[in-house]
């Protein structure tokens, strides 16, 4: 696995640049680093894979640096919101995300720019601008070489992504988590104070913005869940949707799509590890964004159940926009049922799991979950999409 130093200078020979900023990158970046030499297990592949993931970070880093160093100005930008859709994993976050999107008063992250958010996207340009065929031709390739990615996650170049790159660039994310096993980064990152990761992320919304409103953001991961003081902090205004799913269906799907991303880089068959540590991070995560909004309150919470995300997607984000008081337009309603006829549930195929295959049953997963479960009243029926 290449050093932190070799991956910089590979950034810096790619780019021509050589300014990373405040190097508050620096720390993540070699414990990144340290738990995929030590823990990982990497394939020649896996290496080749993330260290292309890694440099294209520092590379967007680079790219960002020297955009404010020629423009300052873009850090006086203002974001409203922004509005944050939060939730356990496979929960419906992507399709409530992607619907959410669909409304033409909201500016969000889009594939191809959190990819490659340099140079700025220009509102002109934005629907033709050449990125958008190479984030789609990667795709493409994305599906051809792991097929099984369709029916796990939708991945559209002009459509919401999530955070991972934004936090990435950072390298203190809990989103590498999901690509090897690196206990050690991991632990670290959980009891990391993640002020510098939403400040980074906060620094590219600005650039993003620039010169392509709308100014009324939203972003979505679930890896938020762990980090809401830090995010709030840095985003005083920011609002929350947050999904909810019997957590037995949740771990089983979560377990399954890890699983198989950690099979492109690596050998290990880490299966019933990867059950118990899962458990205990997202009971963990749900455990600190219930203590959050108890004390932040609930008016800023929108609460929005799979199921109703299976069956009138429409309805259940207006009821959510009710209660946020965010205006929801006839412009917006007709825009949020194309996309929700033209994206039904389930239109690849059902995911099947096995949660003995990670050494987990539903019992003793609800049983974990079940402060959780009792205070949103989530149904505990469905477990195998």
């Amino acid at each position: 696995m290449p050093t932190a130093d070799t991956l910089e200078a590979a950034a810096v020979e790619r780019t021509g640049l050589c300014d990373f900023g405040d190097g508050g990158h620096r720390e993540g970046l070699e414990r990144l680093i340290d738990s995929l030499q030590h823990e990982a297990e990497l394939t020649p592949i896996g290496e080749a894979i993330v260290t292309a993931q890694l440099t294209n970070l520092l590379s967007s880093r680079l790219g960002i640096e020297d955009t404010y160093r020629l423009h300052p100005e873009i850090a006086d930008e203002h974001i409203e919101g922004p509005l944050f859709v939060v939730g356990l994993p496979r929960t419906g976050t992507t399709a409530l995300s992607q619907l959410l999107s669909a409304d033409p008063q909201v500016r969000f992250l889009r594939m191809w720019e959190s990819g490659s958010p340099v140079p700025p996207p220009e509102a002109a340009t934005q629907d033709t601008d050449p990125r958008i065929a190479e984030a789609e031709a990667a795709t493409a390739m994305m599906y051809e070489m792991f097929p099984r990615m369709r029916q796990l996650y939708n991945a559209e170049a002009t459509a919401a992504s999530e955070c991972q790159d934004l936090m990435g660039m950072s390298f203190r994310t809990f989103h590498f988590d999901g690509s090897a096993h690196i206990p050690t980064y991991t632990s670290w990152v959980l009891e990391s104070d993640m002020a510098s990761t939403y400040a980074y992320h906060r620094r590219v919304a600005h650039l993003l913005q620039w010169h392509c409103p709308p100014h009324l953001w939203h972003f979505k991961t679930p890896v938020h869940l762990f980090s809401l003081d830090a995010l709030i902090a840095t985003y005083p205004d920011a609002k929350f949707l947050w999904s909810h799913r019997d957590p037995a269906a949740v771990l089983g799907s979560v377990c399954d799509l890890v699983h198989y991303i950690r099979s492109w880089t690596s050998d290990r068959d880490d299966s019933r590890e990867l059950g118990a540590t899962s458990v205990a991070a997202w009971t963990e995560a749900v455990g600190r964004a219930m203590d959050f909004r108890r004390r932040l309150g609930d008016q800023r919470f929108a609460d929005i159940s799979f199921g109703d995300l299976q069956t009138d997607q429409v309805g259940a984000l207006h009821d959510a926009y009710d209660h946020l008081g965010i205006p929801f337009t006839p412009e917006t309603e007709a825009a949020v049922r194309n996309w929700a006829d033209s994206h039904p549930p389930g239109r690849f195929g059902r995911h099947f799991f096995d949660l003995e295959q990670f050494g987990l049953t539903e019992s003793a997963v609800r049983e974990s979950f079940a402060p959780y479960i009792e205070h949103f009243d989530i149904p505990t029926t469905v477990t195998t999409i």
